[in-house]
């Protein structure tokens, strides 16, 4: 059996090698420990230092992209797939989202939705656990930090999400 320290070295060496994310299930299962062990290895190699991101597909490390910027949208929960497809389909990755809670200050979740699966896996985890997103705290507003490649990217994400009344301005 590895250590603790071998373990996280070739988790990290997996999550170096591969775009995709590695959830803590799938490290559990290829070391033969628990989820839990996984999920505090994760939380050592962050306190060391490590740009490692949790994302709904699983663990990530974090990569910077070319071009991003912070927009600010309001909508209903249930234009939330909406709003995040229009995004992906106008060439943009939803990095995260962020509100400005009244007691904990700013909230954020890493999101890293790329493409259409993405927002069908994210909204599908909003309903498997009957949970509820981020900006229904704030009466439906939050920040995104969304990547993109061009600035005709940016341009057709910001006039689509403006012409749904999504964009907050």
């Amino acid at each position: 059996m590895l250590t603790s320290a071998q373990r996280q070295s070739q988790m990290k060496s997996t999550l170096s090698d591969h775009e995709a994310p590695m959830t803590a299930s799938q490290f559990a299962k290829h070391f033969g420990v628990s989820r839990q062990t996984i999920v505090g290895d994760i939380a050592l190699m962050r306190a060391q230092g490590e740009a490692i991101i949790a994302t709904p597909q699983g663990y990530q490390y974090e990569r910077p992209s070319a071009h991003s910027v912070v927009i600010v949208c309001r909508h209903t929960p249930e234009e939330a797939a909406d709003e995040m497809t229009t995004i992906v389909d106008n060439g943009g990755t939803l990095l995260d989202v962020v509100v400005d809670h009244p007691i904990y200050g700013q909230l954020r979740g890493q999101l890293q939705v790329k493409t259409r699966t993405d927002v069908n896996l994210f909204v599908g985890r909003v309903k498997q656990h009957e949970g509820h997103l981020l900006s229904e705290l704030t009466g439906g507003v939050h920040l995104h930090t969304i990547a993109f490649d061009t600035p005709e990217q940016l341009k057709a994400i910001k006039d689509a999400l403006r012409g749904k009344g999504y964009l907050f301005e």
